[in-house]
């Protein structure tokens, strides 16, 4: 997150700058992201200001600002304690299952595994194999 915007202003920064699209439009479309991620009260808040699982929930709603159907996500929950943890898994599951995203994630989560719909394994750059 850039450490000079509010939550807004990162998460409007890819919309406005890339996108060219109206600040009008990409601030009521931030809001619904950030409601969408449970942090609609924190909008004005600088970064330092959030906790590092808030941090983690605008940097989810920064990418998905970009209007792309993929989600990539590494490690997404690596330097978050449990609670927050299962906060973010909760928010990429909704965002497969209900909002129809393709979130694909990289971890070495068990946690995050087992909440998952399709585990691929890989060793050494190898992909070995698929677990149901």
């Amino acid at each position: 997150l850039f450490p000079h915007m509010t939550t807004l202003g990162n998460i409007t920064y890819a919309p406005i700058k890339v996108k060219k699209q109206p600040p009008a439009e990409a601030e009521a479309e931030a809001r619904r992201l950030l409601e969408l991620v449970g942090l609609e009260t924190k909008a004005d808040c600088y970064p330092a200001q959030l906790s590092g699982g808030q941090k983690q929930r605008v940097a989810i709603a920064r990418s998905l600002a970009t209007g792309a159907g993929i989600l990539l996500a590494d490690e997404p929950t690596g330097n978050l304690d449990g609670e927050n943890s299962r906060n973010v898994v909760e928010i990429l599951t909704r965002l497969a299952h209900e909002e129809g995203y393709c979130v694909i994630i990289v971890t070495h989560d068990p946690a995050i595994a087992e909440a998952s719909d399709v585990v691929y394994h890989m060793t050494d750059g190898i992909l070995l194999q698929q677990v149901i």
